[in-house]
């Protein structure tokens, strides 16, 4: 009876202790979590300038840009430029079979010098015509006065009449001739330049200096007027068209400094400068499109490739940075916690303008003082809290 009842007792002993000591053991814990370091990446503060910015998304193009086709039916004899190829203004491209209007020509230069041979005849004959008729005005006037005078009969007069009706006809008909043989030279001269174009159209030249972006037929194949063969783009000047929020419209304006970031590159910024603004917001996305010339280019891109802009509004140089990644916000406060011998401690700021990456601190920092921010993503900091630097 007596060992029942000491059993129970200490049962009831471990009961009673079990809940307090289970308490402390999490309280330690909560305790030692706590007061462990947290890992912290740091930054040394320093001075150096900030851009503010308006971004833009959009594609790599060119301001002048054309399609290779054809002017007239034909089947593609050669192709003598494949992409990449810079080419220069008027140089052969693309050249059609033109067998066909080479003997076009032939014949058309053909019909001119048969047609300028019978001009040739006709010239002959009207100096003949001519001369003839002026004989026989010249009797017919002769024999006039003679017949008025009674010195010839009237049938000798008659004659001398019909002779220079005969020459005036003959000179008429001879002029009408020799009209139609100079129109006939003419058209057959209009039909050569004709045929020559067409001959010429079989030769496509390149319209100014350029590179082929893009080949689109091969020998063998046959295009209709406007086929597509080769897409040509001006290296003179390449942009990047980007839509950029209406709201920003105020702030831009055209020769504004800017970098360009294509996503090829995400890491490298290259200059550019605003070329021209656009004059219609689309009514769905409330934007619009500005147009960054690009001053330096990567040593690989092409025609179409996203990328994104940033447009300088404002810029100050010489002042205190903090990385954009280190700030926080307590309240309505923003700040940073600053490293102090082994504490993170928490520090309003008062800010400036903000880039890409960092922003200007107007008060409550300087040069070569170490802020902090947690290692891993998900862990605050508070004020007073060890931190572990590397």
């Amino acid at each position: 009876m007596q060992t029942y009842k000491s059993r129970k007792f200490f049962s009831g002993a471990l009961r009673a202790l079990k809940y307090p000591l289970a308490l402390a053991i999490i309280a330690g814990s909560v305790w030692y979590i706590r007061n462990q370091p947290i890992p912290v990446e740091i930054h040394v503060v320093t001075h150096g300038s900030v851009v503010q910015s308006v971004k833009g998304t959009g594609t790599f193009e060119a301001r002048i840009r054309t399609t290779i086709s054809p002017k007239i039916q034909g089947r593609i004899a050669e192709v003598l430029v494949d992409q990449g190829s810079v080419v220069n203004a008027g140089q052969l491209l693309v050249r059609l079979d033109d067998e066909d209007l080479a003997q076009q020509v032939r014949m058309a230069m053909a019909g001119i010098s048969s047609s300028e041979a019978t001009l040739g005849r006709f010239r002959a004959e009207i100096a003949q015509a001519k001369s003839t008729f002026n004989k026989t005005e010249a009797e017919l006037g002769r024999t006039q006065k003679l017949v008025e005078a009674n010195s010839i009969s009237q049938s000798e007069f008659d004659q001398t009449k019909e002779a220079f009706e005969l020459a005036k006809s003959g000179l008429i008909r001879a002029e009408a001739n020799l009209l139609e043989a100079e129109q006939k030279v003419t058209l057959n001269r209009e039909t050569h330049k004709f045929q020559e174009a067409r001959l010429a159209d079989a030769r496509l030249m390149a319209p100014f200096d350029g590179l082929v972006i893009e080949r689109e037929r091969d020998p063998g194949a046959i295009v209709v007027p406007g086929s597509p063969i080769l897409q040509l783009i001006s290296l003179d000047e390449l942009w990047v068209s980007a839509w950029v929020d209406e709201t920003e419209m105020d702030q831009l304006k055209a020769q504004q400094a800017a970098q360009i970031v294509f996503r090829s590159q995400p890491h490298i910024a290259f200059e550019g400068i605003v070329t021209r603004l656009g004059k219609q917001s689309d009514r769905e996305t409330r934007e619009f499109k500005v147009d960054v010339r690009a001053l330096k280019l990567p040593e690989t891109w092409a025609i179409g490739q996203r990328a994104e802009v940033f447009i300088e509004i404002a810029r100050v140089d010489d002042c205190v940075l903090v990385p954009t990644s280190f700030l926080e916000k307590q309240g309505s406060e923003q700040g940073v916690f600053v490293y102090t011998d082994g504490v993170a401690k928490w520090r309003a700021l008062k800010l400036g303008i903000e880039g890409r990456e960092s922003v200007e601190v107007i008060e409550g920092m300087s040069d070569s003082e170490i802020i902090v921010k947690p290692s891993h993503f998900g862990t605050k900091l508070t004020n007073g809290r060890k931190v572990l630097a590397p």
